[in-house]
């Protein structure tokens, strides 16, 4: 997510989407890649298959998140609300319920994606930090 965080929320959601969708295909090719030597296909092809689906799918879940957040601090007027990001997440989430057709996977995918988003907003904000050596 390099520069990601260095555009201020609600401008540039263009590049935004194009960084949050390039770090979701990259997740989506990993993790096929994990998953097709775990468990591996019958064919080279339907290996094939499984890889670009799982990818192009994060890829879109990842665009998806970019711009929902940039366009709802942009139409909000509100750039810095964690509320934008939860709305993003939600968005994805909804999107992972509408390829999945059920709609628990949906609202269970928004609820937990938003609430996440959000709070990596909220940390972001705050300057939490998970790793590295304790703040004196």
């Amino acid at each position: 997510m390099s520069g990601y965080w260095d555009i201020p929320e609600g401008t540039e959601c263009a590049k935004k989407t194009w960084l949050t969708g390039r770090l979701g295909a990259a997740v989506g090719l990993v993790g096929s890649i994990y998953h097709i030597i775990l468990f591996p296909s019958e064919t080279a092809l339907h290996a094939i298959q499984r890889a670009t689906s799982a990818t192009v799918t994060m890829a879109t879940l990842g665009a998806v998140f970019g711009v929902t957040t940039c366009l709802s601090a942009e139409i909000r007027d509100t750039p810095e609300d964690p509320w934008n990001y939860f709305a993003g997440g939600c968005a994805s989430g909804a999107l992972l319920g509408a390829r999945a057709r059920n709609f628990g996977v949906g609202t269970a995918s928004c609820l937990g994606l938003g609430t996440l988003a959000a709070f990596v907003k909220i940390g972001k904000k705050e300057g939490w930090r998970l790793v590295g050596p304790p703040i004196n």
